[in-house]
């Protein structure tokens, strides 16, 4: 199973619009320190499922019949807003599994185009080619999930954003679920109250928590960029910070 990091940026991205931060001078000079719309690509043999379609050139970068399906994690634009340009295509329906939430974002639902919609339900597993999804449920301003996937050859791989912390619930499944991969929501640096998104130290703890054997970190904005430019924190072995084009290539694991 592959995993491949198309974006890693919280809601505004980096270099967020008209900000001179630190962060955001150094994405605009140099290309590579640019934060997209979160989003990733999940490859397993003949399978390939887009989670998230907040990215804009959807229609550029995925020809027909070259995905699956694609997975939403919530209906916030940032999470969807590429699938308003793909929903006017022509041809074969195109597959978008979400989570129950009667508003969605604007009128996709009312008029779809090519997508559809199927609503999936926390811990109720649905298959996808070669995948096999668990819907997770996530502490978010909406209705989310997150998803843990498995291949036919036993590839673990959690994608878990936009939320704060674990519900216990979740957070069980995953310590039961034993040996995977994880990303994370980390959206802001140290923050004594963080509000719908873990900050650095929530994002730190449920990688501890979730018992994940590598977590990545991502969502993440351009306050938390600058921190860690000012601050330099170390980071454990086992945790490691997610930038757009970064592969996860998560090995087979028989039981």
């Amino acid at each position: 199973m592959r995993v491949s990091f198309l974006g890693t940026g919280a809601a505004g991205g980096v270099p967020l619009y008209g900000c001179t931060c630190r962060a955001c001078e150094q994405a605009r000079a140099e290309p590579q320190f640019v934060r997209r719309p979160c989003s990733a690509l999940v490859e397993s043999g003949g399978t390939r499922v887009l989670i998230d379609a907040g990215l804009m050139d959807l229609h550029e970068r995925f020809p027909p019949g070259s995905l699956d399906a694609i997975v939403l994690t919530h209906y916030h634009p940032d999470h969807v807003q590429g699938l308003f340009h793909l929903r006017w295509g022509t041809g074969q329906p195109m597959r978008v599994y979400g989570p129950p939430d009667s508003e969605g974002c604007a009128d996709l639902f009312k008029h779809p185009g090519v997508l559809a919609f199927e609503t999936v339900h926390k811990f109720e597993p649905f298959n996808v080619g070669e995948l096999r999804l668990t819907p997770l449920p996530l502490v978010h301003s909406k209705p989310t999930l997150g998803y843990a996937i498995e291949g036919t050859q036993g590839q673990r791989f959690a994608y878990l954003t936009d939320t704060l912390g674990l519900p216990p619930k979740s957070a069980e499944f995953l310590r039961a679920w034993d040996d995977f991969v994880m990303a994370i929501d980390c959206s802001y640096p140290p923050h004594p109250a963080p509000k719908n998104h873990n900050d650095w130290d929530a994002a730190h703890r449920c990688a501890i928590e979730s018992g994940a054997r590598t977590t990545w970190l991502t969502h993440m904005g351009h306050a938390l960029d600058a921190w860690m430019m000012q601050e330099m924190p170390s980071v454990a072995s086992h945790i490691r910070v997610a930038r757009d084009g970064n592969i996860a290539d998560i090995p087979p694991n028989p039981r």
